[in-house]
């Protein structure tokens, strides 16, 4: 939660002498002063005043209506953390849980409520996109796959066996946003007079876009606590009017919830308000069911590392990696990545790619194979509890190893079962998808540009871990693969080291709407392992 600054009333106490009447009692005297007082101006003036909270000169003169203004603003600030409470994580109203879903493009899924009254939908959680938004045609209304209740674990879906549609016309908090609103890009675009914001986002997918209007409703929230207490939120959403390519068939077909990094955002919104702190977690379970907390800062234990903003793009989710690790052989060089929870899985660019791809091949045993339409490269023939896979971990600015507990996926044509390396070679981008967040609580704390990390279990409590044993630096550098799971791997020797060299492209621009789709096929082949 923020700090005290930044309060509706900035209450600055001048403590006046007191003197002690007796063993036990004492007098004291205060003057309180209002934020933009003339004495805290004053006093602001004359020393040095809290970073961060706009300088005394560029304070509204009291009387005006700027001043006004200013309070009101201030009270909006302060009634948004009384109603969630100041160290009160949130989530959505319908529940924290998330599910990863195989047959939608193995992404994670949420339900959310938005609108009065309520509608669910059934939203993909994206961070490398921005806008959230619900399709608002019919014609983007596909039935809920029968499968996302049977593959995982149940999820509640009180939206029944179809998708919803959003209606802006039945909600009665749905506002439009005008053509003048901060929140409306495309103002080149906009009719005559303040007419209603239109968007258009096209994804890097093929021929995958999504248009139509912003609108301004509720999205209902509660307390991610024993008191559940309900929290209604002003959001932007975007009313999907027209839907192309894979939100038709493959992916996210009932909307997407964009967890980036820019003001339309609903964790930029959120903190805006006041709401919560500007942080929020996901939670990858092994087991395909996870967790989402707005407000949620992590732990002190958790393993951390810097992001980076880069300059000639909207900002988002970039970590460094200065080198990776396959079993015991360590390639180093620096890369940046986007860390996208709405991409499936992990694409490099070449070298890396390649490096870490040949790597990977000279320590697995196994018979490799080439399987028709799949996008891995590196396939191989399953031994059930024989084969054995080297572990693979990313060393992150600061020297902290993000260990990746599901480097490859199974897949099965009914006869045969085979096993991949989860990661696809890229023309253009650094991605950590989706697979390599699984076991981990991911802490995207966006005031301090940090990206945390740590092993956990799901269906614990925030304030509880996973136990990891602890490893033997003589253990051997793989892990048993086996239909039903992997094992954690041992500490492991790093003693080999190749030039991984870095990687040109990954300091490319990068388009903040990413969102990238395992093939169709994928999803009628592979069982993503539990």
């Amino acid at each position: 939660m923020a700090t005290a600054p930044s309060a509706f009333l900035l209450f600055l106490l001048a403590v006046g002498p007191w003197t002690p009447t007796g063993c036990l009692a004492g007098t004291f005297g205060f003057d309180f002063h209002h934020r933009f007082s003339d004495r805290v101006r004053q006093w602001a003036e004359s020393g040095n005043w809290v970073e961060g909270h706009g300088s005394p000169l560029q304070w509204p003169k009291e009387g005006t209506v700027e001043y006004y203004a200013a309070l009101v603003d201030h009270d909006r600030v302060h009634r948004g953390r009384s109603l969630a409470g100041a160290d009160s994580p949130l989530t959505f109203l319908l529940g924290n849980e998330t599910i990863r879903v195989r047959t939608l493009g193995f992404l994670h899924y949420a339900e959310v409520s938005v609108g009065t009254p309520s509608t669910s939908f059934f939203v993909a959680l994206d961070t490398g996109s921005d806008l959230s938004g619900c399709p608002a045609t019919a014609r983007a209304v596909l039935r809920l796959p029968p499968r996302i209740t049977d593959w995982y674990y149940p999820l509640p879906l009180r939206c029944g066996s179809n998708f919803s549609i959003y209606s802006p016309s039945s909600s009665s908090t749905s506002k439009t946003i005008p053509c003048s609103s901060v929140y409306c890009e495309l103002r080149s675009q906009c009719p005559a007079g303040d007419s209603q914001c239109p968007y258009n986002v096209r994804y890097l997918s093929e021929n995958t876009s999504t248009t139509g209007v912003l609108v301004q409703d509720v999205l209902h929230l509660r307390t991610d606590d024993s008191h559940n207490k309900t929290v209604e939120a002003q959001v932007v959403l975007g009313c999907g009017q027209t839907q192309t390519g894979h939100f038709l068939d493959s992916a996210a077909p009932n909307g997407l919830f964009g967890l980036g990094m820019t003001a339309i955002s609903v964790p930029s919104i959120l903190s805006k308000a006041g709401i919560t702190s500007n942080s929020f977690s996901m939670c990858f379970g092994r087991d395909g069911i996870g967790r989402i907390r707005f407000g949620d800062l992590g732990s002190s234990d958790q393993a951390e590392t810097h992001c980076t903003l880069m300059l000639d793009s909207d900002p988002t989710y970039i970590v460094t990696v200065n080198g990776i690790r396959i079993g015991s052989v360590m390639l180093t060089g620096v890369l940046r990545a986007l860390v996208d929870s709405g991409t499936s899985f992990t694409y490099l660019t070449d070298p890396v790619y390649s490096l870490i791809a040949r790597s990977f091949n000279s320590d697995v045993q196994d018979v490799r194979v080439s399987i028709p339409d799949l996008p891995f490269e590196y396939c191989y023939v399953l031994r059930p509890n024989e084969s054995k896979v080297p572990s693979i971990g990313l060393i992150m600015e600061g020297g902290s190893e993000f260990l990746v507990h599901r480097p490859v996926i199974l897949v099965s044509n009914g006869v045969n079962a085979y096993y991949c390396l989860a990661i696809t070679k890229s023309n253009d981008y650094n991605i950590i998808g989706q697979n390599f967040m699984t076991g981990l609580r991911i802490v995207f704390n966006r005031d301090k540009l940090v990206l945390g990390w740590k092993e956990f279990n799901c269906y614990d409590q925030e304030t509880s871990t996973l136990t990891v044993k602890p490893g033997s630096p003589g253990a051997p550098p793989t892990i048993a693969v086996a239909p039903s799971g992997l094992d954690q791997e041992a500490t492991v020797n790093r003693d080999k080291t190749t030039g991984m060299g870095p990687s040109h492209s990954s300091t490319h621009s990068l388009n903040t709407h990413l969102f990238r789709w395992i093939l169709p096929l994928l999803s009628l082949l592979c069982m993503a392992i539990l």
